[in-house]
């Protein structure tokens, strides 16, 4: 057994002695695998929390397993109709539970039974457990008490609601979502002012025949089978998998780092894979020593790349949560936990990307004769063979590419088409470099410009795989920058249209509201009503609006398509009005009937662009949404007044109805408030672009770090012909800021085609609006400069390290064998 250990045990030691001479390349690889896992284990972790926050949520607020019972559509769920299902046999536990601002947060507030839900629990009546049990016998020993996690209690640490009114006083319970707070029923129902309405029933016991119970006994009730799934988590699907390509890519570029120094490891290893084949070791032995020695620098790498994405994600995890809240009303905690399948997940993809990484070199050093692993010619025919292979493949992606941008549907085809067109063009990069370097070559004048370009090109094998990674991180910049650009300028344009009124006014109630509007006449120019009330549109939860027939919509609503009669059919309750969001989901268009409420139908007279709103909408006149939803809250009103006249009236207005910050806002604040979320909801994948581009510019320096020790048989003559030191010095940082220019250049055009993917195709399909595509040649050109800066620094360590060079170091190149 000693024998045989023996023999791998010494292979392992001479290879391992290889990295004790070569720290800069040892270096790269473990920085280059703990980058890329880094930013790949950081995305992760982001994921698992926000969708461990989605289940805790959809089981306080859903009691995931429990049937429930709903009004529907237009209709009313009282208190007199939950005393009647019980004496019906029904065993069911009322809930109310509605949004509620506090300061400047909106928390769902949650009010529960704790007598029927205590029994429901206790009498072992199938009810699904849910985060509240052991909080309900507190509720009835204590007056006005509340729960939440301690995430939601530190936000709404010293806020009141807008009337001034105080929350409940709060006790921690971490298994609730964040921002959900729960109470007793009567509490919420007097801070919700709902008065005997309830949101829905819970049935811990449904009786024999119950469908036909429930049509005798209130037919204007629905029966809900029970949940099976967070819906936030499936909402934000497209999110959390545009955030996992995101550091997939990251990951990639990484490993384009890992790939091109474990190819050089192998290739100056030739002569020691020659002399233990020659010793006498099997090729087995061999190999097998070298899969434990990548194998404990991937696990050490591994390490060391989760520790940093947990930094990266506790970085990331406040804006993230505050996209989740902006793009699709998903509400998640700031806080991290260490949780197994994110950091387990981290440790088996830098396993994997060390074995994809490797894979190739592995391969060409077992089909490889026995004495022929030390012949650079041997190895540069297997390299030759490689970029064949790599061009067919790069032409079969881009081909993918184009037959999915023609025939493919749906966000995972969307991510399919991104993808090859990023590694189709990434791995025909090398071909259009070399291209582009004969064609100057032709155009050179003189013997030194000619070796300039010829020894350009030459380096072109060696510098292929960091170029990749920089073309990758230069294109994917391009792209989500353009993207970015594009929705800031359409957004604020789009701001300036919806948010036309110069103030926005929510009343305490209902009787204070009526008390404003007859107060406002004569001091305003108009008072626009603000009603909505919520419904299922198509199977989709939703909102319809009313609107008036005042010039404000007239003149400023954006509409991206209408009947030429649009706001008169509108207005007289002939249409309605959809979102952009209802009708690419559901494929609607003008002049289709759209049924939006029990028995009504209306033809759709236009389409308007909504953007950040996740839900479907439906606009209707004011008239209709009062006769078909006569408890419709009539508390928001949008006022119309000269710009110069709107602090007066706003101070008034607090003065004269004792009303707080919250409820009299001015149309300017609202803009800087959505603008700033805006930013907030993008400065995640900005974050990542850096990062990303971090990354290409560390695989730039350490490709020329390396490949600086293997340039001396090509420099050494030309110094002998009396080019300074100095003078080639120069000529190495023109070479890599040359380099670095033509993959700018390359990197635009696949950029560009990035933006219109991401714009017309994945962002119709994760958020269902379509943006118009806008070019910014200010911040390509800022990019570029930041390209040639990052590789003007990566080429001046080893340029400098040539200006340096004693002449007696190039005079050796001569005396020894090549």
């Amino acid at each position: 057994m000693s024998a045989q250990r023996g023999p791998l045990f010494l292979a392992l030691m001479a290879l391992m002695s290889y990295w004790r001479k070569n720290r800069t390349q040892l270096f790269a690889l473990i920085i280059g695998l703990s980058m890329a896992t880094a930013i790949w284990s950081g995305v992760q972790a982001i994921n698992a929390e926000a969708r461990a926050s989605y289940d805790r949520a959809e089981a306080t607020l859903s009691a995931q397993g429990l049937a429930t019972i709903t009004a529907k559509s237009g209709e009313q769920l009282v208190v007199k109709d939950f005393a009647e299902l019980q004496r019906a046999g029904w065993r069911t536990t009322p809930v109310v539970q509605g949004r509620l601002r506090v300061g400047t947060s909106r928390i769902t507030l949650l009010g529960v039974d704790p007598l029927t839900s205590n029994l429901g629990v206790s009498g072992n009546d199938n009810a699904a457990q849910s985060p509240e049990t052991d909080d309900l016998q507190l509720m009835l020993s204590a007056d006005s008490l509340g729960f939440a996690s301690p995430e939601t209690i530190e936000a709404l640490a010293g806020t009141t609601l807008p009337d001034g009114r105080a929350l409940p006083k709060l006790r921690s319970n971490p298994n609730l979502g964040f921002g959900i707070l729960l109470t007793d029923i009567s509490v919420a129902a007097r801070l919700l002012d709902t008065g005997d309405t309830i949101s829905r029933l819970r049935v811990l016991r449904a009786p024999e025949n119950a469908g036909q119970i429930l049509a005798d006994t209130a037919p204007h009730l629905l029966y809900n089978p029970p949940t099976k799934g967070a819906d936030a988590g499936r909402l934000t699907d497209s999110f959390h998998l545009n955030l996992t390509a995101f550091g997939f890519l990251s990951f990639a570029v990484g490993l384009f780092i890992v790939h091109g120094t474990i190819g050089l490891a192998f290739e100056q290893r030739r002569s020691v894979f020659r002399t233990l084949r020659a010793l006498g070791l099997s090729l087995t032995s061999l190999t097998t020593a070298l899969v434990i020695e990548l194998t404990a620098f991937a696990l050490i790498a591994g390490v060391l790349g989760v520790v940093l994405g947990y930094v990266i994600a506790s970085f990331l995890l406040p804006d993230v949560a505050a996209t989740l809240r902006g793009l699709y009303g998903a509400q998640i905690d700031g806080s991290l936990s260490l949780r197994p399948e994110w950091w387990l997940a981290g440790l088996a993809i830098v396993l994997i990307g060390t074995a994809v990484a490797a894979a190739s070199s592995l391969f060409k050093l077992r089909n490889l004769p026995i004495l022929a692993t030390a012949q650079p010619r041997a190895w540069a025919m297997r390299s030759g063979i490689e970029r064949q292979v790599q061009l067919i493949a790069a032409m079969a992606l881009l081909f993918l590419a184009a037959a999915l941008a023609l025939w493919g549907s749906g966000l995972v085809a969307a991510f399919l088409l991104l993808g090859s067109l990023l590694v189709g063009f990434a791995l025909a990069l090398p071909t259009l470099f070399s291209l582009a370097l004969r064609v100057s070559e032709k155009f050179a004048s003189g013997p030194l410009a000619q070796w300039f370009w010829a020894d350009t090109r030459q380096q072109v094998p060696g510098l292929s795989l960091a170029l990749m990674a920089l073309l990758l991180a230069l294109s994917a910049n391009v792209g989500v920058g353009t993207m970015v650009g594009s929705f800031r300028t359409t957004f604020t344009g789009w701001l300036d249209q919806r948010l036309a009124s110069e103030l926005y006014v929510t009343a305490k109630n209902k009787a204070q509201a009526a008390e404003m509007r007859e107060w406002l006449e004569g001091k305003a120019d108009a008072v626009l009503p603000i009603w909505n009330t919520e419904a299922e549109i198509l199977g989709l939860k939703g909102d319809i609006y009313g609107v008036t027939d005042h010039a404000t919509y007239r003149d400023n609503w954006p509409l991206l398509s209408a009947s030429p009669d649009v706001w008169d059919r509108v207005t007289t309750g002939q249409a309605l009005l959809v979102n952009e969001q209802l009708a690419r989901r559901k494929s609607l268009s003008v002049g289709e009937v759209l049924p939006f409420a029990p028995g009504q139908s209306l033809p759709i007279a236009g389409v308007y662009s909504d953007y950040g709103n996740p839900s479907a909408q439906v606009m209707i006149a004011n008239g209709l949404l009062e006769e078909l939803f006569p408890q419709v809250p009539k508390r928001r009103f949008g006022i119309r007044i000269a710009p110069d006249m709107a602090d007066d009236l706003a101070a008034e207005l607090k003065e004269k109805f004792d009303l707080g910050e919250m409820n009299v806002i001015q149309q300017d604040a609202i803009k800087r408030v959505s603008l700033r979320i805006f930013e907030r909801t993008f400065s995640v994948t900005s974050a990542l672009n850096v990062l990303t581009l971090a990354v290409a510019g560390f695989a730039i320096l350490t490709s020329l770090l390396t490949l600086s020790s293997m340039r001396m048989p090509q420099l050494a003559p030309v110094w002998a012909l009396g080019i300074t030191r100095k003078r080639l010095a120069q000529l190495e940082l023109i070479r890599a800021l040359v380099l670095a220019l033509l993959t700018v250049i390359f990197a635009l055009p696949v950029g560009l085609l990035l933006a219109w993917v991401l714009l017309s195709v994945v962002n119709v399909e994760a958020f269902g609006w379509l943006l118009p595509m806008q070019l910014f040649p200010l911040d390509w050109l800022r990019l570029a400069l930041l390209a040639m800066a990052a590789a003007g620094l990566a080429a001046f360590i080893p340029a400098r390290r040539l200006a340096r060079i004693q002449p007696a170091e190039l005079m050796k190149v001569f005396t020894h064998e090549r």
